[in-house]
């Protein structure tokens, strides 16, 4: 969430400077009032308004920058997204041909040497395991994986990793787009670890974790295995404390604040 508010707030902030540099002669509170008055419509008398014409330029002015600056992720998104529909549709349907339906487990088997785990977003979303994995998982073992691949399913994490994706490539030059990207798939797959953690052991699930991590898995697909295992695998075997309630607290309120800062800054001497 922490990365999602970070792309959200510099695509917003980008807007905000284009609307700023646009209306030079005005500052942010004149902005926000310009906004103000274009939504409210032409029955809200305002007399800093010589005409209705100038209102609608000031809302032309406004709503163009905002427009063009979220269009371009936006589309990024769209196309990102349309792709990994079509290569997860050319592999369902090579799954179709290639594995088999295993009722009781609710997987789809693929016979191969390696072991390996993966799922494959879509409607309907499906899990994949080779017959190696089969045969080296334990029971409780095969499970966790399974949970955890759900857990990618379940939470439609395909739509949050399009989402990185088409950040990165909107703003290729943006160190936070590259960094954003590689952190938001880590953090998915220990989002899904905590799930399975759910029903397994911390040592189970680490002992799946190795046993898979060398199977890989189809591009628009996560894996058990998944990146970043060794950090995964310290994180489950050596977990830190957890955070205190006082300090939970004062991360929201540090948080809060910081967001509320710029709105005191720029409207603070309006307001006074």
């Amino acid at each position: 969430m922490l990365w999602q508010a970070l792309m959200v707030s510099f695509i917003v902030s980008v807007a905000l400077a284009w609307c700023h540099a646009n209306t030079a002669s005005q500052h942010l509170h004149g902005l926000l009032g310009t906004a103000e008055r274009w939504i409210s419509g032409p029955h809200v008398a305002d007399p800093s308004t010589e005409d209705e014409s100038a209102r609608g330029a000031e809302g032309i002015e406004l709503l163009v920058p905002i427009g063009l600056t979220t269009l371009w992720p936006a589309s990024w998104f769209v196309t990102v997204s349309l792709s990994a529909r079509r290569r997860r549709r050319r592999h369902a349907q090579l799954l179709d041909l290639a594995g088999r339906p295993v009722p009781e487990l609710g997987v789809m088997v693929l016979d191969h040497d390696t072991p390996a785990a993966y799922c494959l977003p879509g409607r309907p979303g499906r899990v994949v395991v080779t017959s190696a994995a089969l045969r080296s998982l334990t029971p409780a073992q095969l499970q966790a994986v399974l949970a955890h691949e759900r857990a990618h399913l379940t939470g439609r994490h395909h739509l949050v990793s399009a989402a990185g994706e088409a950040f990165a490539r909107a703003f290729r030059v943006l160190p936070l787009a590259r960094t954003a990207r590689e952190h938001m798939a880590d953090l998915l797959e220990m989002v899904c670890d905590d799930h399975a953690l759910r029903s397994a052991s911390a040592r189970t699930l680490a002992e799946a974790m190795c046993e898979v991590a060398a199977g890989g898995s189809p591009q628009s697909t996560f894996a058990a295995g998944g990146t970043a295992v060794l950090a995964r695998l310290r994180r489950l075997l050596r977990p830190s404390a957890p955070l205190s309630r006082a300090a939970r607290w004062a991360i929201v309120l540090l948080g809060a604040g910081a967001a509320a800062l710029p709105y005191f800054i720029t409207c603070g001497p309006v307001l006074g």
